[in-house]
């Protein structure tokens, strides 16, 4: 039998790959309750995880910004056993149909025995729209500072996608019509051209750049060494959330396999320093974050249970 991988061809080629209707129309509107209902909770101090305004990466402050000054533009730990709609997001997280395309991209074969779960339970948050403010992030590759030079660019790109395939797949899935994600197809896969290294942290007319839209349903999944940034709208005053965005990451377990291996393990290690930065190690190991949804679901929370707590692994960027 022939096996064939579109999605991850177009993600080896342009560095992201758009999955049109992910979500069943009910779905879409149930996340979007329990995702309207999370950011609510958070906007207002009651779950105290979170991005703020003006901050791109961790760590964040541990107390929201009041909404004069932008509030928050993510929720974090939507896996987190003090959640309230925790098992709302954990079964759209561990779904097969999710699950189908990360494996796909990681190079897995569909319909594999699952005994020992090649898959990690990474991170899921959710994207939305500041208060009162416009939000942007800077032009940025999610592991490599842009203050590198090009042959450690270089050698950085090629390390974190050993044979052109990385350790974990992320996505954006939207529940409200997005157009927040910016990239520059392509740049995954080379070091910056000199226009790229002399453009502005927020350049607007980045050469050859591609507003990635999304429908609610939709989601994108994205090499995270693609030269991307953020445009955030802010929310009209009083009115329904305008961005609400599902944002995860699935990861592949280090093989143990020898030498072979060692290259895939190595990156699989820098790949957990940058799970853990964000603090899903604090909780994931305790006795009630057990999901009860699934034999899979306990497998993968396992595979992240060992990469440890996450304890002084610093940050992968800065700002």
């Amino acid at each position: 039998m022939t096996i064939t991988t579109p999605h991850l061809s177009a993600l080896q080629r342009d560095g992201f790959v758009v999955v049109p209707s992910l979500l069943t129309p009910d779905e879409i509107t149930h996340l979007r309750t329990v995702a309207a209902n999370a950011t609510t909770l958070t906007r207002a101090g009651t779950w105290p995880h979170f991005r703020t305004v003006p901050k791109q990466f961790p760590p964040w402050p541990t107390t929201p910004p009041p909404p004069s000054e932008g509030g928050i533009w993510g929720v974090q730990h939507l896996l987190h056993p003090r959640m309230p709609h925790r098992t709302d997001f954990a079964r759209f997280y561990f779904s097969d149909k999710l699950l189908a395309v990360a494996e796909e991209l990681l190079g897995l074969s569909p319909g594999q025995d699952h005994t020992h779960e090649p898959l990690v339970m990474e991170l899921f948050n959710l994207l939305v729209a500041p208060e009162t403010r416009d939000f942007e992030l800077r032009w940025h590759r999610d592991d490599i500072p842009d203050t590198v030079p090009e042959a450690e660019e270089l050698r950085l790109l090629q390390a974190k996608s050993p044979r052109g395939r990385q350790s974990h797949a992320q996505y954006n899935l939207a529940l409200c019509p997005d157009e927040s994600l910016i990239v520059v197809p392509g740049s995954h896969r080379r070091v910056r051209t000199a226009a790229e290294r002399a453009a502005g942290p927020y350049e607007r007319d980045m050469p050859g750049q591609l507003v990635v839209k999304l429908q609610p349903g939709d989601a994108v999944f994205y090499d995270s060494n693609i030269l991307h940034r953020g445009v955030y709208r802010a929310k009209p005053d009083g009115g329904e959330e305008t961005r609400l965005t599902l944002h995860g990451s699935v990861g592949l377990k280090a093989s143990g396999a020898g030498d072979a291996g060692d290259e895939d393990d190595a990156d699989k290690k820098v790949r957990a320093t940058v799970v853990l930065q964000h603090g899903v190690g604090a909780w994931v190991h305790q006795d009630d974050a057990a999901f009860g949804i699934g034999e899979r679901a306990e497998k993968m929370r396992a595979n992240l249970i060992a990469l440890g707590t996450g304890e002084g692994v610093g940050y992968s960027l800065q700002g």
